[in-house]
């Protein structure tokens, strides 16, 4: 059979299953497990169909192996379709780890405002065995998810229902915890934080953990500045109004593009960094280790995240225990030269 290009010239049909049994002297059903990674296959049967496979350069068909086996080897993620260094991270992140799990991916973006639901719609519709929701927002009330595949969310906002979704992440309430332990630790009285916007989750469990810290330690919680929106900008607008407050010796800053423009706000006020402000960042940008000072920051293990919840999709997908434990060590607080001990007062200091 041949089928009829673009241009008009006519172009041979690649080989199906049928030529790569008959090449491998086994049945399609066996060259059908072979390619969809199944067990119960001799080594030696194995080799010889992706042998076959090689040699006759098989390219397996989507839809007739969805037909085949009810599944079509692909996972659907919405995203918010953001350039911002943790999203963009992420997303590579999960790529990566679904086609190690022999997964393609089909994505949905909600950068245009889409519904997280309208954008699951979407990758319903192009045919996805599973989804992974990557840092939802609170895009209005509760999303119910009644998908008929699984799902994970990486984030909260989302009700998923028993036995077909699960909600896997880094744990930014703790990851935010140690940031400001580490800050109360050096001696400074309390810790000040520039939020991120507030209908992120992520920004929300920075700002709990950033609270639940002060809490515990009997620290005193100081106003926040307006939050910021992840830009340096926004934390440089932030960092002006920390500027001004002679009592500041600390500042959380939910992502290390908001810490940058503190940094440079506190420098234009004349504020040194960490002679009388310590600074800490959140996401270990490639830039945090250059900046001058260096940057303390909490970073995150995006592989490890991403290994964590395509293994429980999959594990869902496929009918098999939902492996048990925490993504890994997914966050961890990398300390630079940005974060010193508390300095005396003037007043406090001995005099020559």
């Amino acid at each position: 059979m041949t089928t009829t290009g673009a241009a008009g010239g006519r172009r041979r049909r690649g080989p199906g299953m049928t030529e790569v049994a008959r090449a491998a002297g086994v049945s399609q059903k066996t060259v059908s497990r072979v390619v969809n990674g199944e067990p119960h296959v001799s080594p030696e049967v194995r080799d010889r169909v992706l042998k076959a496979v090689r040699d006759l350069d098989y390219r397996p068909n989507t839809a007739a192996r969805a037909l085949l086996l009810g599944r079509y080897r692909r996972i659907g993620v919405v995203s918010l379709g953001s350039s911002l260094y943790g999203p963009s991270t992420l997303l590579i992140a999960l790529e990566r780890a679904m086609q190690r799990a022999g997964y393609s991916v089909a994505l949905a973006s909600t950068l245009q405002g889409q519904r997280i639901s309208v954008a699951v719609d979407a990758l319903l519709e192009q045919g996805v065995d599973g989804i992974v929701l990557s840092e939802p927002i609170d895009d209005g009330p509760p999303l119910r998810l009644t998908a008929d595949v699984p799902v994970v969310s990486l984030g909260e906002g989302v009700e998923l229902e028993p036995g077909a979704g699960a909600l896997v992440g880094a744990d930014g309430v703790a990851a935010a915890r140690l940031a400001t332990e580490h800050l109360l630790s050096l001696g400074h009285r309390t810790v000040w934080h520039i939020p991120g916007p507030q209908d992120w989750w992520a920004a929300r469990d920075r700002l709990r953990g950033w609270r639940e810290a002060l809490a515990a330690a009997g620290a005193p919680e100081p106003p926040l500045p307006s939050p910021g929106d992840w830009s340096p900008a926004s934390g440089y607008a932030a960092g002006r109004q920390l500027a001004r407050l002679a009592d500041v010796t600390a500042v959380f800053a939910a992502n290390d593009d908001m810490a940058i423009g503190a940094l440079r706000a506190l420098a234009d006020a004349g504020r040194a960094v960490p002679g009388d402000v310590s600074v800490v960042g959140y996401d270990d940008i490639p830039a945090a280790a250059y900046l001058t000072p260096p940057l303390t920051t909490v970073r995150q293990n995006f592989a490890a995240v991403a290994d964590r919840a395509v293994d429980v999709l999959t594990a869902l997908i496929e009918g098999r225990p939902t492996p048990a434990g925490p993504a890994g060590r997914a966050v961890e607080l990398t300390v630079r030269a940005s974060t010193g001990p508390v300095r005396e007062p003037d007043s406090a200091r001995p005099r020559p």
